[in-house]
């Protein structure tokens, strides 16, 4: 868009040496830096918001297809009617199932069943803690200084 050809930069650099003493010179190419910074600067605002433009209008395009698509899908296939649950009172009538007897346990699982009780392998003992002695050193409760 602005581009520059070397021969076009050389010639700026040349006129730019015969106009600006040699000794004013660099504070020149610092002020010519600075704005062309500048207008890059605003060059890449400009195309990122440029560019984010048309990502919006892409999405709002794809956004449109999808719609038709998800429409034409529906009326090809119409969803199915949800199975009506039975009335609750229906449900209230309905006679309690018994659970089924269940087959007795062989020898081997017979401790494990929730009827029996709880088998201990071994008894707690609680014995009573020794007194502890303060095995800390005599000038801790000293301030530190």
């Amino acid at each position: 868009m602005f581009d520059i050809a070397p021969m076009e930069l050389l010639i700026l650099g040349t006129v730019a040496l015969v106009v600006i003493p040699p000794k004013d010179l660099p504070k020149a190419m610092r002020v010519a830096g600075y704005w062309v910074g500048r207008m890059r600067g605003v060059a890449n605002q400009f195309r990122s918001g440029f560019d984010t433009m048309v990502r919006e209008a892409e999405l709002q395009d794809m956004e449109k297809k999808w719609a038709a698509e998800n429409e034409r899908i529906m009326r090809e296939h119409p969803p199915t009617p949800a199975i009506e649950a039975p009335p609750v009172a229906a449900i209230e009538h309905v006679p309690a199932t018994t659970q089924p007897d269940m087959p007795a346990l062989p020898d081997s699982e017979r401790q494990y069943s929730e009827d029996a009780p709880p088998v201990y392998v071994e008894h707690p003992t609680v014995t009573p803690a020794a007194d502890a002695v303060s095995h800390a050193p005599a000038d801790r409760d000293k301030a530190p200084s």
